[in-house]
């Protein structure tokens, strides 16, 4: 079954509609991940996320919305995953951690330093660093695990009165769920946009079908691409 086909609507849906109405002056694009590692055929985990990510389109999607936002004028942040030298010395992690570590992913030298950054799995995809290193995409510290318990986009979204975030990135099941958890725990509206995200397809299950169905029961509205772009287009019209 296709990514398009599990992340279609239910046809009987049993809960609610949240009642949510997107407000640009209050909104905001979160993009987690936009990194080759994820979203490269070059990257440490292609081979996990990359039938997903075909599927869904995610590369280029993703790249829509970042224009699509830009055009609409609100305020673009992207939540990056890295690991530095000093972070070997953890004790102890999950599955997911023991094997990003196991893999290099998302590697640099050092947090003070762009040493061997570019074009590294940490790095941004090319077609994105248009939007990304405009200096005005908000580029938070590195969140570590999944959430974003360990670096600063809330504050960084509160500081600018966000309230609503259009949220998209990777990793499905892993850090787009994990920020769509701790935002709605933190007060935020949260649409995901469900074909701007991919998950991993591995024995242990379909991380992309697990979110998709996670992003129904707890999300404020599950959007594809083309309702979030005709969303922002009508809204700033």
């Amino acid at each position: 079954m296709s990514d398009a086909v599990r992340s279609a609507e239910p046809y009987s849906p049993a809960l609610p509609h949240s009642g949510f109405t997107l407000d640009l002056t209050r909104s905001a694009l979160v993009v987690t991940d936009p990194q080759i590692d994820f979203l490269s055929p070059a990257g440490a985990t292609w081979e996990v996320f990359g039938p997903s990510i075909i599927e869904n389109g995610t590369v280029a999607h993703i790249g829509q919305l970042f224009a699509a936002a830009k055009q609409a004028g609100i305020k673009v942040l992207v939540s990056p995953h890295y690991f530095y030298p000093s972070d070997e010395e953890w004790r102890f992690g999950g599955p997911l951690e023991q094997f990003m570590h196991s893999v290099g992913m998302f590697n640099r030298t050092g947090p003070l330093t762009l040493d061997g950054f570019t074009d590294s799995g940490a790095d941004f995809l090319e077609e994105y660093k248009g939007h990304i290193l405009d200096g005005e995409t908000v580029i938070t510290s590195p969140h570590k695990i999944v959430g974003p318990e360990s670096n600063d986009l809330v504050l960084q979204l509160r500081k600018r009165g966000v309230q609503q975030v259009i949220l998209a990135g990777m990793a499905a099941n892993l850090c787009t769920e994990g920020h769509m958890r701790e935002l709605l725990e933190q007060g935020f509206e949260v649409v995901v946009v469900h074909d701007a995200t991919a998950g991993p397809r591995l024995p242990e299950g379909d991380g992309y079908a697990a979110a998709v169905t996670n992003f129904r029961f707890l999300a404020s509205a599950v959007w594809s691409t083309e309702e979030a772009v005709e969303q922002l287009a009508a809204v700033r019209a």
